[in-house]
């Protein structure tokens, strides 16, 4: 830990400074300081990459990963001992040198709508403009609604809500945590169930990362790991990695517990959302990186590595 003295023990942790991330932060400062009352909680705010590029999609400029490098790099350099990731931004595959510590309980995992003059989906006009940030949203959009005008929306999540009241949207697409968490559930007009848009990988969930090294801090954060959500996003993460998931990819994995088994189901899908190969896969949770990586190999076989070499090739 990042103190001299272990009778005063204290860590930093290493938050992007978006309203969210900081409650993120902030959240698990506060689940540290139930759990140790002795410990000091510091959080270092940081700017990075990816939140300084809003002018193009993420798909084009390196992905998710672009959020997070900086916070790496400042947990290597000893500024900072962990960080904490919203699940669905993390990518797929975990850098060397460090470990996904832990995993908290899921928060709702389900895409939010969120509009001024409309009260769902389904009462949007034709024409009517509708923002997302997700290739995976884009996707089930244009296959459900081929008669909305799907366009791309960055930003964090206050400027995305600036840009829908200022009349650049009609509607938008949301996590609904990251709005709950902010305490904004009011402007939720109603939630997508699972079956209208198939959440991403994670999403929902806070995910801790530290150095791999760092034996103290995986055992410091080790009792907020959530062990029924964790064989969750264990799964999904294993389908989207043996599907080359990133942000390139309009791809959707959920896993719930059920009568003790894991179900999870997934989709890929074409970026104009025409073509789409789905299925679902029930196992045991103490084997769900298999049971991800099984339900990969089947859509597989069913036709999606067709749609991955295409989507390669137009890349």
């Amino acid at each position: 830990m990042n103190s001299a003295n272990p009778d005063q023990p204290r860590i930093v942790i290493a938050s992007r400074e978006s309203r969210l991330a900081m409650w993120q932060a902030e959240h698990i400062r506060g689940r540290l300081l139930e759990l140790y009352p002795q410990l000091e909680v510091d959080i270092l705010g940081m700017t990075t990459r990816g939140d300084q590029i809003l002018d193009r999609p993420l798909s084009e400029i390196g992905g998710k990963g672009l959020f997070i490098k900086e916070l790496e790099v400042a947990m290597q350099s000893g500024r900072a001992d962990l960080a904490v990731h919203s699940m669905k931004d993390l990518p797929m595959e975990m850098p060397e040198g460090f470990v996904l510590a832990a995993i908290s309980e899921r928060a709702n995992p389900c895409d939010a709508f969120v509009a001024n003059h409309y009260a769902a989906l389904d009462d949007l006009p034709a024409g009517a403009v509708i923002g997302t940030s997700s290739l995976r949203r884009e996707a089930t959009l244009r296959a459900s609604h081929p008669q909305l005008a799907i366009r791309g929306l960055r930003g964090n999540l206050d400027t995305r809500l600036r840009k829908l009241d200022a009349g650049e949207y009609d509607a938008i697409i949301l996590a609904a945590a990251g709005l709950v968490r902010l305490g904004l559930a009011d402007r939720i007009k109603s939630v997508l169930a699972p079956e209208q848009s198939l959440p991403a990988p994670g999403q929902g969930v806070l995910g801790i990362e530290v150095p791999s090294g760092r034996a103290d801090l995986i055992a410091l954060v080790g009792p907020l790991n959530d062990l029924a959500t964790a064989h969750c996003v264990r799964a999904e993460r294993a389908f989207s990695r043996a599907l080359g998931g990133s942000c390139q990819l309009p791809l959707a994995a959920y896993a719930v517990l059920e009568s003790g088994q894991l179900r999870l189901r997934g989709f890929v899908a074409t970026a104009d959302g025409r073509r789409s190969v789905a299925g679902e896969l029930r196992g045991v949770p103490d084997e769900a990186e298999s049971v991800g990586y099984r339900l990969a190999q089947t859509l597989r076989a069913d036709g999606a590595d067709v749609i991955l070499r295409e989507l390669a090739a137009d890349q």
